[in-house]
């Protein structure tokens, strides 16, 4: 290639080069367009209004409103609760033995005075044998001692005649002999006397172990523990043998003791009939109760009063253990002028916006009442029916006419409270 082939090849180059700049010039034009296409697009989508009317000096302002209404407030807090059976006791027996029937296992009802199971004691029997025959005994001797006693009484008592009508006839020694074998023999019947009293007792007692041997549901309810199987040796249950193994454990499930704990600030508020709703999540379902008890003194480690409320079970679907919900009311006003809380504005001295009928903006101060979790009480200030502002107030000032939208507010459901 010569010289002059190099230099118009170079110069081909580049004009080729220069006739490029400008199509890439061009892409970046266009792609500016197309951005200041897509904000013009979105804010058309969240403004609605083209920015030439935005910006006009007349166009007026649109302002969330939602109108007073009359409402029965009532502020709560909502405690945990656990479901517990009315009695729950550990079923021992009364005597040592050894289980010969057992009739009941866990899940079984059963009805007060129905037989659970039987012990038998070794040699019960043998001392209840020999208890009869001492009583037995015993009788004859008093038989014998009575017997003893009218003879010698007889035997005084015609001295004692014979001597009342000749005083010379009898000597005092005689009547005075005759009066100590009667007093002798007096007692020798009474103490006769007092052994079959004691064989009686001890008869008793041994018939009375005796029944012992069948154990009884002291009341109604369910069976929720087994402890001993046939030939268990059961100890007796007594206050010097804490360690003895019961026999069952029962629980009355047709009626439930709900138990929470409240918190001091509320313990003024419990009174035995306040009623208070129930809410069992396990079963979805709710129910009114009426507080029946509480331990009146605040425990110090927890600074809260135990509580009962008393619920009827005959079906025996809500078991024992179960947890549920408490709502316990605080402060109750009975139809009250309402508003929102994002109506009002923070501090001891709230206002409020209100949309009159000229479509003017009033700002109004507002004595506030009780506060739930998403209404006010107004106790002043305000009208039946009025429009008050909602949500964000930036911007706004009393006196310019805006445009009211009125708004349906959602309702704010409470955490629950452990």
């Amino acid at each position: 290639m010569n010289e002059l082939e190099t230099k118009a090849s170079t110069v081909d180059v580049k004009a080729t080069k220069k006739s490029r700049r400008p199509s890439r010039y061009l892409r970046l034009l266009i792609g500016a367009l197309l951005v200041l296409g897509v904000g013009y697009g979105v804010r058309q989508l969240f403004f609605g209004a083209k920015p030439e009317q935005s910006a006009s000096a007349g166009e007026s302002k649109v302002v969330p409103v939602v109108k007073t209404s009359r409402e029965d407030l009532q502020t709560e807090v909502t405690l945990q609760a656990e479901f517990l059976p009315y009695q729950d006791i550990m079923v021992h027996a009364k005597v040592s033995g050894f289980v010969s029937l057992i009739r009941v296992d866990i899940g079984d009802r059963v009805k007060e005075g129905d037989l659970l199971a039987t012990l038998e004691i070794p040699e019960l029997q043998d001392n209840i044998n020999k208890a009869e025959a001492t009583l037995s005994a015993t009788g004859q001797e008093i038989a014998k001692a009575q017997a003893d006693y009218n003879n010698v009484h007889l035997i005084y008592q015609r001295l004692a005649d014979v001597a009342q009508a000749h005083p010379n006839m009898v000597a005092q020694q005689d009547l005075d002999t005759a009066r100590s074998k009667e007093d002798s023999a007096h007692g020798t019947l009474g103490e006769a006397q007092q052994h079959r009293d004691e064989a009686q007792a001890e008869l008793g007692r041994l018939n009375t172990l005796a029944a012992y041997e069948k154990i009884t549901a002291p009341f109604d309810g369910i069976i929720t523990k087994r402890f001993a199987d046939l030939g268990s040796l059961i100890q007796a249950g007594t206050s010097s043998n804490t360690q003895a193994l019961p026999l069952v454990q029962l629980a009355q499930d047709t009626l439930l003791r709900l138990r929470f704990p409240v918190p001091e600030a509320e313990t003024p508020l419990i009174e035995n009939g306040r009623q208070v709703e129930v809410t069992v999540p396990a079963l979805n379902r709710t129910l009114v109760g009426t507080v029946t008890r509480s331990a009146w003194q605040i425990d110090r480690s927890t600074r809260t009063m135990t509580t009962e409320v008393d619920v009827e079970n005959p079906q025996g679907v809500i078991k024992a253990g179960m947890y549920a919900y408490v709502k316990l009311p605080l402060q109750v006003a009975k139809q009250a002028l309402a508003v929102p809380l994002q109506a009002l504005t923070t501090g001891d001295q709230p206002t409020v916006f209100v949309w009159t009928k000229d479509g003017q903006l009033q700002e109004r101060k507002v004595k506030v009442g009780i506060r739930t979790a998403d209404k006010a009480e107004i106790l002043s200030g305000l009208q039946e029916s009025d429009a008050v502002v909602v949500g964000n107030r930036a911007g706004l000032v009393a006196g310019p006419k805006v445009e009211a939208k009125f708004v349906e507010l959602p309702k704010v459901t409470l955490a629950k409270e452990d």
